[in-house]
Formats: C-alpha cells, structure tokens, sequence
C-alpha cells in the first residue's frame, strides 16, 4: 500500500500520460510531459518508502518543481535517480574507493611537502676538548672525554655528568640493551665497524634475490638517537681496565685514540670457526650484509656462464654443483633459498637445462642435519630435502676446500674412511663460531679465561675477571659459566656458619639458594633439597663434607648446558642488560659503590639473568618448521607464512618491516631480481 497520496499520484500520472498518448505526436505539450514525469518519480519513491513532506511533495511534483529530501545529497540525485539499485551500489562504491584514493594520496602528498627543508645554523657549541683532545693513558693517546655533540643542546649536554655506557657492536645484543635503557640515564656512546644493525636471520633469503640487502639493515645513528647517544664507526682494538679506557682504531685514520667508559658492555659477536680445515679462502662465508651481496654475484655468474655456447659439458656440470659444508639452521637455510631460486627462476627464465644439472649438496658430521631441534624436525627436513633432489651427506667432515672442489671424508660400508671429492662451482662454509679477536685479547688480559669460544660472564652477564659491575659482555661474544666447582670454596666460606668444615641441612639449604643465584639453570636439578641432602650424606651424620660437595658440585656442572648462540639469546641478554642498567642508575649504583659497600651491588638490586627459550624455527624450502620447547609443528606454504609473520614482528622497526612486507609482495609479483651490480 502506497503512502504519503502516492496513489493518487501514480493515477494522474497514468491519465496524463494517456493524454499525451492520444494527442498527436508533432503537438506534444512539454509541460504536461514534465507534470507526468515529476508524478511518475513521486511515486515511485513512496514505493521505495523514501519519506516525503505529505501533500507538500505532491503539491511540488504537481507544479513540476524538484523534490528535496535530507537522506540524498543533490549530486546523487542528479547522477543516481532513474536508475534501478544494481546499477547505483556499485556506482556509490567506485565513488568511495575514488574518494578514498584522492584523500590518502593528498595526505601523503601534504605529509611528504613538510620533510623538505633547509637548515641554516649561525653558531653551534662544541666543547674546546671535544676538538682538542688531551692526551693519557699508557700509550699516551687522546682520550675523547668530550664528543662533538656533546653541547648541542641543553638535553644533550646534561649527559655530560651522567656515566659513560660503552657499548661494543651494534648487533641484537646492543640494540636490545639500547631499547631498554632510558633516556637520560647514561652518556651512551655505541663503538662499531658498520654503521647498520643487521637482520641476520634472514641473510640466506637476501643472498639469492628473495629479499634486498637494504631491507635487513637499520642505521645504528637512528637507534641511538633514542637515548640521546652518539655513535663512533670504529673498531676496538685494546682494552685497559685499570684507567677505564677503550682503544679505538678508525680506518684511514693514522692515530687511535682513548674513549673512557664507566660501563663497558661488549657485544661484538663472532667469528667462523675454521676447524683447521685448510683452503677456506676458496669458500664463501655468510656473516655480513656484504657476504651475502657476494654471494648473490656469484650464483648469478655461475648460471650465465653455464648458459653460454662456450662452456663445455664437463665444466658446466662442475659449476652447477653447488656445496654447502653444515648442517645447522644457517646451512640449511641457505640451501632452501638456493634451491627455491633454482626451481623457480632459473627454471623460468634460463635454459632448462641448467635446471636439471644443478645440484645442492649439504654435508653435516653428524648423523641428522639441525641436530640441534628436535628429531621429528630433522627428520621431515631430511625428507623435504629428499623429495627435492637436495644432496645430504651425513656423518661426514670436510677435509680441504681447494677452488673448484670440496674433499670430505666418511665411513664406508665396511667401517673403513673413505675420502670423497666433489668438484664444485661455490662452496658455503656454515659450521659454528669462534671467539672475536677482541674478545681473544680481553680473554688474554684476565684470569680464569678458559673457554676456547667466548669470554665467560657470571649470572649477571659480568665478565668474570673484570672489576665488578664495570664490564659486561653479551651475545654470541660471551658464554655463562657452567663450572660449579670453581665456586666451592667461596660457597663452604659463606654457608659454614660454625666453621666446622661441614654442612648440615639448614647450611645446605642457604647454599642452594646461593647455589640458584650464581646458576639459574641448575634448578631444574636440586628442586628437591631433603633428597639431595641425604643423597650425598654418605655417613648419615647429618652434615656433608668437602669431598661429598665436590662430588656434587661436578654432577651439576656436567648437567648445566651452554646457551645457543642465537639471535634470540643475544636480544634476551640485551633487554635484561638495559633494564638492569636502568633499575642500578635509579638506584644509585655509583653512588652505593663510593660508599665502599662491600656486597654484590648488582645481586642486591636486580635478579641473574635467565634465559626463557621461546623456540626455535628454520625455513626448508617453501615449508618451515618450528620447535616450541617439545612441541613441533612443520608444515608446507601455512606454516611458511608464519615463520614470515614470525620474522616481520621481530623487526627492529617499522620501516624495516614494511620493507620485508613488500619484497616478499615483489617476489610473488614478479619472481627474484636476476640482475647484479
């Protein structure tokens, strides 16, 4: 039923129609033409329930005048009416995305205007030493007390009184400390040899052309800016501990000088570990943004020259062969990618030939590649790599890398060694770390140093040596003890409390309170104190002597695992280390130790350091595979997806991830970039 007189609307309508029908066609009369037609509307729209005013819009469409309602703008009225609804939704959508498009990109447009300036500056303030240096120190050196930017501003220049932070490296470690630390606590100044944080997980990914070197890597200077800190592209070359001074060497530079420190947080990774294997000059290494862009070169170059007319069979099918010495996430990684590039864009765009002669080779010296995860992950990478036609060689070790072969030896089938050779166009040495010359020479300088791969911190990442509460070291750079034993005595001295040389149980539960303080991990073996008491309480007597500790000591020691040397530690240690730093500047650190207090400054304000292991992924080609402290999970594009997502909420910041975002968008767009520079 009609409302609002739409009836009576709709029947003068039909009647003046009928009209202008049986009038003739060269006399029609254009205003009763119009009448019907505004009619004819009027109706129409009481139909469709559209509100009117009553017999004010009847009154109107009768005198032939437009009809106005609130619930229409005049625009769409002029385009829209007429038209039946499937034309008009759509019409209204295209017209919002159109609005939508125009408003983001004058934004955008408007926000990018307002970066462009000029700076003009009259007078900067710079302290006279800043430029001029004094000299000290045993080697008589300039000692940089002042930077050039020390007395720029007002905020900057109340740094001057704060304790100096030294910080060693810019890896994940320093970056994970600079993000904790606030602003205004310390006068920080970061020491490396690049200029960028570099995003070292996915280095396998930028070596092939899946994502660009400069998606991986963050200017140091603009993470620094955070705390007000400054940022030195040099290299620490010595360490004197007694003067709290850093050497530094700067390329180009004929003379190093001194930075003075108050703290000192060493963070500057490591290295390859060569295992005395000879010819490793031949190999490739994949550390750095620059090893990864050498790398890319190089595969490139392999496939054009394999393609050309004049390369005979016997050298193209060596050059194709491509050899990864290491089983462990870094190797693998890198063999995933490299077979990815191979299957998908050499496929497509080089000869088809060159697809089916090439050939990825991993050799690993144990019995499973990623020996490290769980065993159910190691298997379905080995099956995935199977399936691929991706070479794994167990329980071999690589004897000499020579320049266009690698020469490993394995057991054969009647237990003897057999020495096998694989001639080869690239070579990838992937097989564990090795300590920094840096932290060789601190090691060299400090007693008790005994690890052949890191410098050993205490349960406070303090470099066990140093003065107390001045030297830190975190990352792949350090190693927390595991030796229990080295404590022994230090521990009988503090819990005999009648000085009989014996423990009896209340002494023995105040030690393994201590016990869990100088060692986090090794709750997980002396949860239960009455048990462990009486186990090593041979005699029954109540108490446990030297020897039966010792006994005990040694069976913790050799249960108490060394961290991985992973990322994720290296981040852990580095938020600990800025939170810790933090919580001892509001204290009043410096303060408590000019007080000559005698106790554990840093054990008294914060808690050690403890490691929560949040898993462990690993990308197998086109899959990946997660291990997620006993549960694991691998799977095919799903699973890859979240190890992407996984990664991209890892990114030091949002440029970085947006980055990613888009060069994995390219990749499935348009394949790899092929080109090379």
């Amino acid at each position: 039923m009609l409302r609002y007189g739409s009836a009576s609307s709709s029947m003068a309508a039909r009647s003046l129609t009928r009209a202008m029908q049986s009038s003739s066609s060269s006399s029609i009369n254009t205003r009763l033409l119009l009448r019907a037609r505004s009619l004819h509307n009027t109706a129409r729209r009481s139909a469709s329930g559209y509100p009117h005013s009553g017999t004010g819009s009847t009154a109107a469409a009768a005198t032939g005048q437009p009809i106005v309602t609130s619930d229409r703008t005049r625009f769409q009225k002029l385009v829209l009416s007429g038209y039946p609804g499937y034309i008009k939704w759509p019409v209204r959508g295209l017209l919002s995305i159109v609005f939508s498009v125009v408003t983001i990109t004058g934004g955008l447009l408007a926000w990018d205007a307002t970066t462009y300036r000029t700076a003009h500056l009259d007078r900067v303030p710079v302290n006279p030493l800043a430029l001029n240096p004094s000299r000290g120190g045993s080697k008589n050196l300039k000692v940089a007390q002042f930077l050039v930017g020390d007395e720029e501003t007002d905020e900057i220049k109340a740094l001057e009184d704060k304790p100096k932070l030294v910080i060693l490296g810019g890896g994940w470690g320093a970056v994970g400390a600079l993000k904790h630390i606030p602003p205004g606590a310390y006068h920080v100044t970061l020491i490396s040899d690049s200029t960028y944080n570099l995003f070292t997980p996915l280095l396998p990914a930028a070596a092939v052309g899946t994502i660009e070197p400069r998606s991986l890597v963050e200017p140091i200077r603009k993470i620094v800016a955070r705390v007000k800190g400054h940022f030195l592209n040099a290299k620490a070359v010595d360490i004197d501990m007694s003067e709290r001074l850093i050497e530094v060497s700067v390329p180009g530079n004929a003379e190093n000088f001194y930075v003075p420190y108050d703290k000192l947080i060493i963070s500057v990774g490591a290295v390859s570990n060569d295992h005395g294997v000879p010819g490793l000059e031949n190999c490739y290494q994949l550390k750095t943004i620059d090893d990864s862009r050498k790398i890319r070169t190089h595969i490139l170059d392999t496939f054009e020259t394999a393609g050309l007319p004049t390369t005979t069979p016997e050298e193209r099918d060596r050059m194709l062969n491509f050899v990864v010495c290491g089983g462990g996430p870094t190797g693998i990684e890198f063999a995933s990618e490299l077979y990815d590039l191979i299957s998908e864009d050499v496929m497509d765009y080089f000869p088809k030939l060159l697809r089916q002669q090439a050939k990825v080779h991993v050799i690993q010296s144990r019995d499973h590649i990623l020996n490290t995860y769980s065993e159910a992950i190691s298997q379905y990478a080995e099956s995935k790599f199977d399936r691929n036609g991706v070479h794994t060689i167990l329980n071999a070790r690589v004897k000499e890398v020579g320049k266009n072969h690698v020469t490993y030896t394995t057991k054969g089938k009647d237990g003897k060694v057999e020495e096998v050779t694989i001639p080869c166009g690239f070579a990838l040495w992937s097989t564990g770390i090795a300590m920094n010359p840096f932290t060789k020479l601190v090691a060299s300088k400090l007693p008790n140093q005994y690890h052949k791969h890191a410098l050993e911190v205490d349960s406070h990442l303090r470099v066990k040596g140093a003065p107390l509460g001045t030297v830190y070291c975190i990352g792949d750079a350090s190693t927390i003890e595991t030796n229990l034993t080295d404590h022994l005595w230090e521990l009988l001295d503090m819990c005999d409390e009648n000085k009989d040389g014996r423990i009896n149980f209340e002494e023995f539960e105040v030690m393994l309170k201590r016990i869990k303080r100088l060692f986090p991990t090794s709750q997980l073996h002396v949860e239960k104190v009455r048990s462990v008491f009486e186990k090593y309480d041979a005699d029954k007597n109540g108490s446990i002597g030297v020897n039966e500790l010792a006994d005990m000591f040694a069976k913790i020691s050799s249960r108490l695992t060394a961290l991985p040397a992973t990322a994720q530690v290296a981040e852990q240690q580095g938020k600990y280390l800025g939170k810790k730093l933090a919580k001892l500047s509001a204290s009043g650190h410096d303060a408590m130790q000019n007080m000559d207090i005698k106790d554990d400054i840093d054990d008294v304000l914060y808690e050690p350091f403890s490691y929560r292991h949040l898993g462990s992924l690993v990308y197998i080609s086109n899959a990946a595979a997660f291990d997620f402290n006993g549960f694991n999970l691998a799977g095919g594009l799903a699973a890859m997806y979240l190890w992407r997502s996984v990664y991209l909420s890892e990114g030091v910041s949002y440029r970085q991830r947006l980055r990613l975002l888009i060069d994995w968008t390219l990749r499935g767009l348009f394949g790899r970039d092929l080109s090379k520079f």
